[in-house]
């Protein structure tokens, strides 16, 4: 489940059931939810219309709603509800080119699709991270592909504690979203969109008691950054690939 706000995600939640996915959304932002979108790989339910229903939402996305479900959330005034196809089985549109308008035309290019697995992963630091930090690690890549560039996202237990969008250089990225995390940032890990040029981004990661860090890798200071994750025994790994979404 994802709370949109402005064209980026302000809270997302993973988990056995849709309600309990929307508490986490709802719960990693419930101020910039407010008046935002949710957007559901799943059908809505009986007890996640009621929740919805209890806040401002302008919009709810979904491949289907309960019958029970779309009459409660009928009964808001204005709200968009909308349906998806569903999102396991690929579009019409899928391998299409995205396209962005500027002055005098279109810039055209590929449409990210980029996925990782953890036989993609390449452990760059003396420790390994834990079977549940490499499950939030790639939890927090899927969500910073979607995170308008530079991008930082802090997870923990399929949930984001703080996300970090759309700052001019990355150390301001990862300040905000451990601000936003506060106290939540000791234990969660860090995924990063694109590759850090200074070693600042780990050191403040550490300060905050971030474990793990997930970042394409591919800078000249690679090794300055993996000196510091070492020291302060953080788990680091490389995908070899980055999300810019401009």
């Amino acid at each position: 489940m994802v709370g949109v706000k402005h064209a980026n995600p302000c809270g997302i939640g993973s988990s056995d059931t849709i309600y309990h996915a929307y508490r986490k959304a709802f719960e990693a932002d419930p101020i910039s939810i407010f008046g935002g979108i949710i957007a559901s790989n799943r059908i809505i339910d009986i007890p996640t219309a009621e929740d919805i229903n209890s806040i401002f939402i302008e919009v709810v996305v979904a491949p289907d709603y309960d019958k029970e479900a779309l009459e409660i959330l009928r009964q808001k005034k204005n709200i968009r509800l909308l349906k998806i196809h569903e999102l396991s089985i690929p579009s019409k549109s899928e391998g299409m080119l995205d396209m962005k308008r500027v002055k005098g035309g279109f810039v055209i290019q590929e449409v990210d699709k980029g996925k990782i697995n953890p036989e993609d992963l390449t452990v760059v630091t003396n420790r390994k991270p834990t079977a549940k930090e490499m499950e939030d690690l790639l939890f927090g890549w899927t969500v910073v592909k979607h995170v308008k560039s530079n991008a930082i996202v802090l997870a923990q237990d399929e949930q984001t504690v703080g996300i970090g969008p759309g700052q001019t250089n990355r150390i301001w990225a990862a300040q905000n979203a451990i601000r936003q995390a506060g106290d939540k940032a000791k234990g969660s890990v860090l995924a990063s969109d694109a590759f850090f040029p200074f070693p600042d981004v780990v050191e403040a990661a550490e300060k905050s008691g971030i474990t793990a860090i997930i970042q394409p890798g591919g800078s000249i200071r690679d090794e300055e950054s993996i000196k510091v994750a070492d020291k302060a025994n953080i788990a680091m790994v490389f995908t070899g690939m980055r999300h810019f979404k401009h």
